[in-house]
């Protein structure tokens, strides 16, 4: 299925593709993604280092695929200065698999991560998977009527917009940790697995190492809406199980 979206321009339905950023210092694998994506009805970009990505930069851009090792600014830095002016989703290629190199991902503000070698059907399915998350739940398709708030004491979630207040400040949270909170706030009281999670907000089948996934989204989480991350208040580990926000006091 490609994936396209329209817009309306005086009664003319005008057809628009998908704009992705490929960010990679090895010319053959931009290639050979570029024409993969192509394939796919996608509009691709190019990179070949993370200065030229940070100057691609645009609000049409629908995803990032950024690579980690490249000379110059590494991925993780890129993925920082990105964050810092967008919440494009951004997929991590990388030949690293060490857990402290996918927190170093996560940390840096990225939605996903691919180890190489990987299929191309893999990738695929990844990145129709973020942009169907992106879209349906970043509120593309059309704006939001009216606001709706999830309170849980001093924090608040308006979920018409995406957005999250503690004590009346915004909380900066990436697509993926918004759509965490918002699904745990929205059941409170419910102990939701690494598995109802994973499946739930990235939706897709959950494997064993996604539970580390998971795991350092939470933490990234509670190091922006908690007091004290290492004694949290808000998000509960419920040991053996998975993790709990508690119902409103």
């Amino acid at each position: 299925m490609r994936l396209w979206y329209t817009v309306y321009v005086e009664q003319r339905v005008i057809a628009l593709k998908e704009k992705i950023l490929i960010v990679d210092d090895d010319a053959e694998i931009r290639e050979l993604l570029r024409i993969l994506l192509e394939n796919e009805n996608f509009e691709v970009l190019e990179a070949e280092n993370g200065a030229k990505a940070v100057k691609l930069l645009s609000d049409d851009l629908a995803i990032i695929i950024l690579d980690v090792t490249m000379p110059g600014i590494s991925g993780y830095s890129v993925c920082s200065q990105i964050r810092k002016q967008s919440n494009v989703p951004v997929l991590f290629l990388t030949a690293k698999t060490r857990e402290s190199d996918m927190t170093m991902g996560f940390s840096s503000g990225g939605d996903d991560y691919l180890t190489k070698p990987f299929s191309y059907n893999e990738l695929l399915m990844r990145v129709k998977s973020m942009l169907r998350r992106y879209h349906v739940y970043g509120g593309q398709t059309c704006p939001p009527a009216r606001s709706e708030q999830i309170v849980y004491r001093d924090l608040a979630v308006r979920r018409a917009f995406n957005e999250v207040y503690k004590r009346g400040v915004e909380v900066p949270l990436t697509e993926t940790e918004y759509q965490l909170l918002k699904l745990m706030m929205s059941y409170q009281g419910k102990i939701f697995s690494a598995e109802n999670l994973y499946e739930s907000v990235w939706n897709e089948p959950f494997l064993t190492v996604n539970a580390n996934t998971v795991m350092v989204h939470i933490r990234k989480i509670r190091a922006k809406i908690e007091d004290d991350p290492q004694n949290p208040e808000i998000i509960k580990t419920v040991w053996g199980k998975g993790y709990r926000i508690d119902q409103t006091p």
